[in-house]
């Protein structure tokens, strides 16, 4: 399970990831993605029409759908009550706490010394705790319902991803009333190793070539993910300050702020290529042929 795991980030140079198909092994990567999932000659005459459904938004389920924080802080609070231990106040420990690996915060952070045989049984005490406290989530984030309706209504596709089982992930969606606003889910069973491979299955079930999707994030690292994938960044301040999601193409507050035309502002300047970075296409040229003279 990844809930209390510090995910890599991914697709640093445009990797992606494996999957089978009945002829064979197909390797999906960003390029790969973004060259075959063109539109259609009809698909280009209803997205002229309808522009907003043109794009594919991404959400991350912690920070942005549901308040992944409260939840993972209260897992380690219990957790530390039944070990017979305390929790920090100070707020750098417990934000280390909600961002780092377990297995880092047990041994670096809590200090708890404890055995290397009693660390597993922890780890998955914690994450059954985490799951408890995932029964009882009822509310999203604030605003985020009156956002994926406007969505809904403008025909904007949009999709869910966590490292969270399907299962668990859909109940809290139905509890929260939000399922019917997302057409695709991208959950554990989807096998994906890092924060962008998850992104690019979503574009890919989204059926959107990745520099048409927007992902909306909380974390710094989600955000270089998405650039890594091509993706437009939307940042949600809160779990981290506005100075730590500059590199976001769009910061906001809550999602009051957002609006349907905001979607086709970020890609106003798509079109130009000054000053963006560029792949090198090196030539090879044929070995030129060395000259000798014989002096004898």
């Amino acid at each position: 399970n990844k809930i209390f795991i510090e995910e890599a980030i991914g697709a640093e140079y445009g990797e992606g990831f494996e999957t089978f198909r009945p002829d064979g092994l197909l390797k999906v990567d960003v390029d790969f993605l973004n060259d075959r999932l063109q539109e259609s000659f009809l698909q280009r005459i209803r997205y002229a029409m309808k522009p907003d459904e043109a794009f594919g938004l991404i959400f991350s389920w912690d920070n942005v759908v549901a308040d992944a924080r409260a939840l993972k802080l209260d897992a380690w609070k219990k957790l530390a009550s039944e070990e017979g231990k305390d929790i920090p106040t100070n707020g750098v420990i417990q934000r280390s706490m909600l961002h780092a690996d377990s297995h880092h915060v047990l041994h670096k952070v809590l200090q708890w010394g404890i055995r290397e045989s009693e660390l597993e049984r922890l780890k998955s005490r914690l994450t059954q705790l985490y799951y408890e406290n995932l029964l009882k989530l009822s509310a999203p984030m604030e605003g985020l319902r009156e956002w994926l309706d406007a969505l809904y209504t403008a025909g904007t596709p949009c999709a869910v991803v966590s490292c969270l089982d399907r299962i668990n992930l859909l109940r809290a969606l139905q509890r929260m009333g939000l399922k019917k606003y997302f057409q695709v889910i991208v959950s554990e069973e989807d096998g994906m190793e890092s924060i962008a491979h998850r992104f690019l299955s979503a574009a890919v079930k989204l059926d959107r070539k990745p520099s048409k999707c927007i992902v909306f994030e909380d974390d710094p690292r989600g955000i270089t993910a998405a650039h890594n994938c091509t993706m437009m960044a939307v940042a949600l301040i809160g779990a981290h300050p506005a100075y730590e999601l500059v590199q976001a193409d769009l910061a906001v507050a809550n999602f009051s702020e957002l609006s349907v035309i905001n979607l086709r502002r970020l890609f106003a300047n798509k079109g130009s290529t000054f000053m963006d970075l560029q792949k090198q296409i090196i030539e090879k040229a044929p070995p030129k042929r060395k000259l000798t003279i014989d002096t004898i």
